[in-house]
């Protein structure tokens, strides 16, 4: 008796080219939204939003550096992250762990005295998780491969 194989529905995705690429489109849409004003008035609203008695003076900012490293960390890790993991659900909970955790640096920056400026890295992990999460539910990844049967019957 032979065994025939019946073709994957999807084509098999690669985790490294779709990574790098996933990351570098969200950070040139942040960066085209920065360069178009849109992060200024977003990271304006998110410091209306968590001042303590409403005007939004902040005395300290974040070097833009670390802004932007923050915004590439994660559009790329979280990228490699949802692609080397298996199931919609659980990169669907790293994905939206990755969003909490941006959003919850706003009210942990504005109590440091620092202008909580996370729009970039906020739009950057978003767009990563979106895309990551559609590429991974359209392509086989390797992790997603069934074991092969063992030998074991035990």
């Amino acid at each position: 008796m032979t065994r025939h194989h019946t073709p994957h529905p999807h084509p098999p995705g690669h985790l490294l080219v779709a990574a790098a690429t996933i990351g570098g489109l969200s950070m040139i849409l942040a960066v085209g939204l920065e360069l178009l004003g849109f992060l200024a008035r977003l990271n304006a609203g998110i410091a209306q939003m968590v001042a303590s008695n409403g005007s939004a003076s902040f005395p300290r900012h974040l070097p833009e550096w670390c802004i932007w490293l923050a915004a590439a960390v994660f559009a790329f890790g979280l990228a490699c992250a949802i692609l080397g993991t298996s199931g919609t659900g659980h990169r669907a909970i790293l994905w939206l762990t990755a969003m909490v955790l941006v959003t919850a640096w706003a009210p942990v920056l504005s109590l440091a005295a620092h202008a909580p400026d996370i729009a970039a890295p906020w739009i950057a992990t978003l767009w990563a998780g979106v895309c990551a999460v559609v590429y991974a539910a359209n392509h086989r990844m390797a992790c997603d491969e069934p074991l092969p049967p063992s030998d074991d019957p035990h």
